[in-house]
């Protein structure tokens, strides 16, 4: 009973000396919630505490295929004949990734119902391009920037058969660049030049050319000549396009057309990062000539500089040879009494002919 007694009055002292009374719980949660621009506290503790997206059992089956993507490709084709079109896209993506994207990996893979290509800083040549170029009938975007293997040839049939085209994304390196630069014709809708003297000539030519459907198109390296003959020959083209609000001209602009988006992005968010970081697997190092700026040597620029202007007189000079020869036989009609002759018989069986 004294201890009872005596432990009291201790217990009600020390509960004195609490200066601070306690908050209700519901009052401390309240306190918690300060706003942080849109987000509260609370909702932040709670949102850390959320588990991540469990990854789907077909994303973990491709992410383990394309762990082990280079001992499946001598079998690719007879592999990937059984996916379906979405699973086919994800593993040349995981395989650009892997830097083992080529022309036999791409044949192996091509679907005719894509509507993109990413195929940016592969080894896919114009035999690669041109041997599937036949299948992307409704192909929309095509990435073939610091594509160091593809030439005007490749770009000019991925082209000639993939008329919905709208956006196509180049350049990226000097080689990219340069072989952008003598295709910046063919990215003009025009008339082909005809050499004839008459329209009765163009009965079996096809007078049309260009890429029709063409509306952006993403070169971060373009030069101010090739700007300015694009923007005043072609004005309907949209050259780099930046996110707006508001659009461009009116016009939405599609996230395949950004610059800072890369075009096949969207279709690895699912895959573990992992599966194109497999240790012993580097990335292929840009050797120190196509590193820089000077990428190509000196005379290799006056070597493609005059091929370029060459091709762009060469109608001209056909022009100017047919008039040579009509002159020179012109010429020769009105000095040789031989050629005045055979001139004036002709006539007088013309003549004949109409009266008979």
């Amino acid at each position: 009973m004294e201890t009872n007694s005596s432990e009291s009055p201790l217990t009600s002292s020390l509960q004195k000396l609490n200066l601070v009374k306690e908050k209700p719980k519901t009052e401390t949660i309240k306190s918690l919630k300060l706003p942080l621009g849109k987000t509260t506290v609370s909702q932040s503790l709670v949102g850390s505490c959320e588990r991540p997206k469990c990854p789907s059992l077909v994303s973990l089956c491709i992410g383990f295929l394309g762990r082990h993507f280079e001992d499946v490709v001598g079998d690719l084709g007879e592999i990937a004949a059984c996916f379906p079109s979405d699973t086919k896209m994800i593993m040349m993506a995981i395989a650009r990734r892997r830097q083992l994207l080529n022309d036999d990996v791409l044949i192996a893979l091509a679907d005719s119902s894509w509507d993109i290509l990413d195929i940016s800083g592969s080894d896919i040549s114009d035999v690669g391009l041109m041997k599937v170029g036949k299948l992307f009938k409704s192909l929309r975007a095509v990435d073939i920037s610091r594509c160091r293997k593809i030439t005007a040839l490749g770009v000019s049939d991925l082209l000639s058969h993939c008329h919905s085209l709208e956006i196509l994304r180049c350049g990226g390196c000097p080689r990219s660049d340069a072989t952008t630069r003598r295709c910046l014709d063919m990215f003009k809708p025009k008339l082909d030049y005809i050499a004839g003297e008459s329209w009765e000539e163009l009965d079996s030519l096809e007078i049309a050319n260009g890429a029709q459907s063409l509306r952006w198109l993403v070169w971060p390296n373009i030069d101010r000549d090739s700007r300015d003959s694009l923007a005043g020959e072609c004005p309907r083209i949209i050259l780099n396009p930046k996110p707006s609000p508001f659009g461009f001209r009116g016009v939405e602009v599609p996230n395949e057309a950004l610059p800072d988006i890369t075009l096949d992005g969207p279709l690895v968010k699912d895959i573990d990062p992992k599966t194109w970081s497999v240790c012993g697997v580097a990335l292929r190092p840009i050797p120190p000539s196509l590193s820089g700026a000077n990428e190509l040597p000196m005379a290799e620029r006056f070597r493609l500089a005059f091929v370029e202007r060459d091709m762009k007189f060469a109608p001209k000079r056909a022009k100017n040879a047919r008039q040579h020869r009509r002159r020179a036989e012109r010429e020769w009609v009105m000095t040789s009494t031989e050629a005045k002759s055979v001139a004036l018989a002709s006539q007088l069986s013309k003549s004949t002919r109409n009266r008979s």
